[in-house]
């Protein structure tokens, strides 16, 4: 039996006829850049997360250094991040021209919320929380902490749709939340796409117009912008998957609790989930001192893996003028020789699952 690490053909049979009477749909519409699909996805997903604005763009990328170009953060700014995300959420910061301050995670993968206050500084302007993996973070910290020093707040969420902590969705705590629509999550268009939304009217203006080469009106340009627009076809598909979004969420939650519930190996430490957070599974991420030999094992089963992720982002060729040599974040350093992600994907049948146990019980 092969097993993928991921299957995006699955979530697309499912709903197969949905997607396909809605594509011929927005083709056969004559309208394919912010128009009506767009609008009403935007509208649907602000009341889905509880926020009172929904901006689409182009990728969670563009969600990510728009919302710290809108916010103001550039050049001399530091911005507080946790070590060991994926590099996109430093690159939102650095490609404005501030600098990453990198904290520690905690055991359950994010961002250690009692390292945070020592990080701060007179340039420090924003924390950037990232729900890593699908879990939400602790933010009644990160809260207090951005109201005593006057700091903004942003969410990556790129891998926590309808992830909450203490019944509050992430996206909704900060400034901005920031969302990508890369096929591969959990709520996941057929090509890049992104979002982010707010309660601010003034930011999700200017995020409107930040997305549209810096225009409010046609042709009249405001400020230097972006090509970042959320097409129509991505839009109108994103709907007929949101409008799911409750089953196949509580289809990611009843296999993340059977794997807990099943794997049981003394060389494989499970993910843990923290008092009040959710946990949506974007990723099983469990670890393993024998990693290598690990994936060889499940390779000879046509078990397929992933690494989320090998190389931290301050031990990235991309960082290195930010200095830092191996040994700066031991913590992140060892989850990165650590992590792997085992199959996990909306569609996984009980059989498959039940597979991957018995192999990994047998290591």
């Amino acid at each position: 039996m092969k097993i993928m690490a991921n299957r995006l053909d699955r979530g697309f049979e499912r709903y197969q006829e949905e997607l396909e009477s809605k594509a011929l749909e927005v083709l056969r519409s004559g309208w394919y850049v912010l128009g009506k699909e767009v609008e009403s996805f935007e509208r649907e997903f602000a009341s889905h997360v509880g926020a009172r604005y929904c901006v689409g763009l182009a990728s969670g990328l563009d969600a990510l250094w728009l919302a710290f170009r809108v916010l103001g953060i550039g050049k001399g700014d530091e911005v507080i991040v946790q070590a060991n995300t994926y590099i996109a959420s430093v690159m939102g910061i650095t490609i404005n021209g501030a600098t990453p301050v990198f904290v520690e995670p905690d055991q359950y993968f994010n961002m250690d919320v009692d390292k945070i206050e020592e990080k701060i500084t007179a340039k420090t302007k924003a924390i950037l929380v990232v729900h890593l993996y699908g879990q939400a973070s602790r933010m009644d910290k990160v809260v207090d902490l951005c109201r005593k020093y006057k700091l903004r707040l942003v969410e990556d969420c790129a891998q926590s749709h309808d992830s909450c902590f203490q019944g509050k969705a992430t996206g909704t705590f900060g400034d901005i939340g920031c969302f990508s629509f890369y096929p591969s999550k959990n709520l996941g268009a057929f090509g890049d796409a992104g979002a982010i939304v707010t309660n601010d009217e003034k930011l999700a203006a200017d995020m409107r117009m930040y997305r549209n080469y810096g225009s409010e009106k046609r042709y009249y340009n405001k400020v230097v912008g972006a090509n970042s627009r959320l097409d129509e076809l991505q839009a109108g598909l994103l709907r007929v998957r949101l409008s799911h979004m409750e089953e196949l969420t509580a289809e990611r939650k009843k296999l993340g609790e059977r794997y807990l519930r099943e794997l049981r190996n003394e060389e494989i430490t499970l993910p843990g989930i923290a008092e009040g957070c959710d946990h949506v599974w974007h990723q099983f991420v469990i670890r393993c001192n024998r990693r290598e030999e690990l994936i060889q094992y499940l390779a000879e089963r046509e078990i397929g893996t992933i690494i989320h992720y090998p190389i931290p982002p301050h031990l990235s060729e991309a960082y290195g003028y930010l200095g830092y040599q191996k040994g700066a974040y031991p913590i992140t350093e060892r989850y990165a020789d650590t992590v792997l992600s085992i199959p996990m994907y909306n569609g996984m049948t009980e059989e498959e699952q039940s597979f991957v146990i018995e192999a990994l019980n047998g290591f």
